[in-house]
């Protein structure tokens, strides 16, 4: 699942990662966590910064609900946030700009 209120970042992930994987897509925190628990995806990409419910907080519903969900956050906002994320249930936290390498060596990885 790849969770961010801008279509283009979920766009060029989708790019990242080629037509070896499907893809949920999610616009922010709380459809997210609506779609997890119905699709029960292996793997989650999410944004911080998002309207309705920011994916710190989604990060915490989906992990208490399913503890084993994998969850990458990219996020230009997650240096001052490492710690309450990793607490929060993070697998991995890669900041923006994406990199292709780092997204891949990530997922890879965690799946």
């Amino acid at each position: 699942m790849i969770v961010d209120d801008e279509s283009a970042i979920r766009d060029i992930i989708k790019l990242f990662l080629g037509v070896r994987y499907q893809f949920i897509d999610a616009r922010d925190g709380m459809e997210a966590v609506e779609l997890f628990d119905k699709e029960k995806p292996d793997l989650v990409i999410m944004d911080i910064r998002m309207p309705r419910m920011n994916g710190l907080e989604a990060i915490r519903k989906i992990k208490l609900r399913h503890p084993n969900a994998k969850i990458i956050v990219l996020s230009a906002y997650a240096a001052g946030k490492m710690e309450e994320l990793k607490e929060a249930g993070a697998s991995v936290i890669l900041e923006k700009p994406l990199r292709r390498g780092k997204i891949l060596e990530a997922v890879n990885e965690l799946l």
